[in-house]
């Protein structure tokens, strides 16, 4: 057999899909994380910087959780599109050798 022309590992895709949306998961929980520190830190000039590091992140975060939306949902998309055609061709080359197999049957009568 010849080497496929095509490869696409989908495990990694698929395990990119999930990664980008934990990554967004984990940035739109900023506020929480610094929150459950603010106790242990105690110096109140850290608290108010990363709480105004917070107020600004959460300017640009929306745009950035749209992208890593978006690029999840063409990850799946690839996968499902991938796994699509790569079973329609495995059925076509298994109806080809059906085919194959019934003209030898009869030619050997």
């Amino acid at each position: 057999m010849g080497k496929s022309d095509l490869a696409l590992p989908l495990s990694e895709m698929e395990d990119y899909g999930r990664r980008l949306r934990s990554l967004k998961t984990r940035l739109n929980h900023t506020k929480k994380l610094f929150d459950s520190y603010k106790d242990d830190i105690g110096d109140g000039s850290v608290n108010d910087a990363l709480s105004d590091f917070e107020s600004n992140w959460e300017d640009g975060r929306e745009d950035i959780t749209q992208q890593l939306d978006a690029l999840a949902s063409m990850s799946d998309a690839v996968v499902r599109e991938f796994k699509k055609l790569d079973d329609e061709l495995a059925k076509q080359v298994k109806d080809k050798m059906k085919v194959k197999d019934e003209r030898g049957g009869k030619g050997d009568e």
